[in-house]
């Protein structure tokens, strides 16, 4: 049997790019669940079918990530478990408990509502440190994830959690930070510090950067090119104004930026298709994934 080659190994040596490929998402559901985790993580954690089609439901009304999460190790089992629903728009995060099944259709009410996640003025929220580590979905999200886990789990073990599937897994280890949404890539246990402490210090590290969550790719690449070229600067220092379609495949992208940024930067997009290559430990199928190529960037002033 001709096993496919390690999808992570791969990605590196084509040099796939890390530009905008953080998955969209307006909102982030996550479920602490110990495990094992099925490949689906969530249908196969056992959870009543009423409840599940409760949130399933919720999750695609409101534009919603749904994640599994556990602490890095062999964790006792507890009859108290965590749920919590975060809005990367807002940064509002709010936190809420499970023991039965049915506690977990609170969730799927507050995702439908907009009830505690608008403050009128958000106070700052500890940082979310998400780490995929779903092996049963892609086997390089676990040989490279846990090492990532264990690490940033031993500097800040309040804030880091694995997590199931995050999308990318070529890119692994991937490190989502919530609630600003930014994902990194390829971001191995021996860089993870520092690129995770210079991002709570406000600096974004593009060599690692994917994109973020709440952005539609071409707006990720505009902002990474911008956050290359004038930064270092934090994950929320470029705001997208307005998007212009050129062509079927080009944008120009009009920013708004702050701190280090120019006050405004117009980017050019085009998207291409890359060549045909098996992206996951498990395809069967080559496939050729998109990318995103900023052709001109321009700063100027408001």
């Amino acid at each position: 049997m001709i096993r496919n080659p390690r999808c992570a190994d791969a990605a590196r040596e084509r040099g796939d790019p890390l530009a905008a490929t953080a998955v969209s998402a307006r909102r982030w559901l996550l479920i602490e669940h110990l495990g094992p985790w099925a490949y689906d993580a969530f249908s196969g954690a056992g959870i009543a079918p009423d409840v599940c089609e409760r949130i399933v439901s919720a999750v695609r009304a409101t534009r919603t990530r749904l994640l599994m999460v556990r602490r890095h190790g062999r964790s006792v089992p507890s009859a108290n478990r965590a749920w919590a629903v975060v809005d990367t728009e807002s940064g509002g995060v709010q936190w809420g408990g499970w023991q039965a099944d049915h506690d977990l259709l609170a969730a799927a009410d507050l995702l439908t509502s907009d009830v505690g996640l608008y403050p009128p003025v958000p106070a700052p929220v500890a940082p979310l440190l998400l780490v995929c580590t779903h092996g049963r979905h892609d086997t390089c999200c676990a040989i490279r994830g846990r090492p990532l886990a264990a690490v940033l789990s031993a500097r800040w073990p309040e804030s880091t959690w694995e997590c199931s599937h995050v999308g990318g897994d070529r890119f692994a280890p991937n490190l989502v930070v919530l609630p600003d949404g930014t994902y990194y890539g390829n971001l191995d246990a021996d860089l993870a510090v520092g690129v995770v402490e210079a991002h709570l210090a406000g600096t974004v590290s593009t060599e690692h950067l994917r994109g973020f969550a709440h952005q539609p790719p071409v707006v990720q690449a505009a902002v990474m090119a911008a956050l290359e070229r004038f930064g270092p600067a934090g994950a929320r220092a470029a705001v997208c104004r307005r998007i212009e379609r050129l062509d079927e495949d080009v944008w120009r992208v009009h920013l708004v930026g702050s701190g280090a940024l120019p006050m405004t930067v117009e980017a050019t997009v085009t998207r291409r298709r890359r060549e045909a290559a098996l992206l996951t430990c498990h395809a069967h199928q080559p496939s050729g994934a998109w990318s995103y190529d900023v052709e001109d960037l321009q700063a100027g002033d408001l």
